[in-house]
């Protein structure tokens, strides 16, 4: 695998979360925070839940060396899982294009040699680990997928028709 995978996975991961968010923007403060039957019970709660995933996945990353696309008062704050951000749909749709901007930048700064190297951080549970730096990124970007295939879901149960999966028309056109 080289760098530029990755190059192409975060600006696949922007123009999929304008599509997604474009839907989102559309609805309702009842519909953002209605309720279904999943682990995160809604749109807003999953919208949450992947800032604050991505948000923690740039400060890990920026343990293994100085990135300039993480140099950022940003990042001088912490965010917990436990929270539940943006009690409003317009905040969060504010707040997202600047993380994926972040990854962009971010993935502009690694090279072949990156990819390879350790990383070394502490997870959610308080764990130490260590990986090959492309194991979490691939990791990281996999759990976006993961999510916005489960507000697709979410947006179909509010009646809204979707489809924001396709990366060819994204990164290739």
């Amino acid at each position: 695998m080289t760098s530029d995978v990755f190059t192409l996975l975060a600006k696949y991961n922007r123009g999929v979360n304008e599509k997604m968010n474009a839907f989102i923007q559309g609805l309702s403060d009842e519909e953002w925070n209605r309720e279904f039957q999943g682990f995160f019970p809604s749109v807003r709660a999953l919208c949450s839940h992947l800032y604050i995933s991505d948000f923690n996945w740039l400060k890990r990353f920026g343990g293994l060396k100085k990135f300039t696309a993480l140099n950022d008062p940003l990042f001088d704050r912490s965010l917990s899982y436990k929270d539940t951000l943006f009690p409003g749909r317009d905040e969060y749709l504010a707040k997202r294009p600047e993380l994926d901007l972040k990854f962009i930048s971010l993935t502009a700064e690694i090279n072949n040699e990156d990819i390879s190297k350790i990383l070394k951080y502490t997870d959610s549970r308080g764990a130490l680990v260590e990986r090959k730096f492309e194991a979490p990124l691939i990791q990281m970007f996999n759990h976006q997928t993961h999510h916005r295939g489960m507000i697709s879901l979410y947006l179909e149960f509010l009646g809204r028709e979707n489809d924001f999966s396709a990366i060819m028309p994204l990164v290739y056109d």
